[in-house]
């Protein structure tokens, strides 16, 4: 997947377009596909949904099916760094701990809670000169919002000020909030203003990441090379 400005190793968004286009029109005849990535190989797995009755037309039930995509986990490590230049360049957010990735060098921001990661008004000007690729923040989630945890990812060095919904940042949250939560299935809420929902399972013995959820037609055309 390349940015306006970068090519990136790992892509939740491409990989879940690309599998939806290939299971969709049935260009594979297999449940499952495997990419070749620049982090090595992801899978995708078509999954079946249970039957929605809105979905059944003329007596026909049409395919509704989940995506699975399985990804490897993204590790953290302890990284000493001010936190009031972080918390600067996140509206003065308070902060519990600091964190690195050690796959992307992503910074990895805990807030209290998931209201302080919804509320973040960030300064993308300080975010820039913040060390790695971007910075991840994450919360656990309010117990009224039948979420485990929030999250927020910024990278304006790859030519977008926020992610919509990051699927690789999720590869370090997950593992992250499973030592934290004690618990292996999440379902998640990136808060961007676009905001979006992952349904997750942590492989801890395998160290791989599971992320599900669907996706959408909306446009189709054709280029010419």
């Amino acid at each position: 997947m390349v940015t306006p400005v970068a090519e990136v190793k790992l892509c939740g968004h491409a990989t879940l377009a690309a599998s939806h286009i290939l299971f969709s029109n049935g260009l594979v005849s297999s449940d499952i596909i495997e990419f070749d990535t620049l982090s090595g190989i992801l899978t995708a797995k078509k999954v079946p949904e249970s039957i929605n009755p809105e979905s059944v037309s003329n007596g026909e039930a049409k395919e509704s099916f989940l995506i699975e995509l399985d990804f490897p986990v993204v590790p953290t490590t302890e990284f000493s760094i001010d936190a009031v230049s972080i918390s600067k360049a996140l509206n003065s957010a308070p902060i519990i701990d600091v964190k690195k990735t050690t796959t992307f060098g992503d910074l990895f921001v805990v807030l209290p809670s998931g209201k302080d990661v919804a509320e973040i008004n960030p300064e993308f000007g300080e975010i820039l000169k913040c060390p790695g690729r971007g910075v991840i923040v994450s919360g656990v989630a309010p117990p009224e919002s039948g979420f485990d945890f929030y999250s927020r990812f910024f990278c304006p060095k790859l030519g977008i000020n926020e992610d919509p919904v990051c699927g690789s940042a999720h590869c370090a949250l997950a593992p992250y909030w499973s030592k934290k939560l004690g618990k292996c299935d999440f379902m998640a809420y990136q808060a961007s203003p676009r905001s979006g929902i992952l349904d997750i399972h942590v492989d801890e013995q395998n160290q791989r990441v599971l992320l599900r959820g669907k996706a959408v037609t909306v446009m189709e055309g054709s280029v010419l090379v």
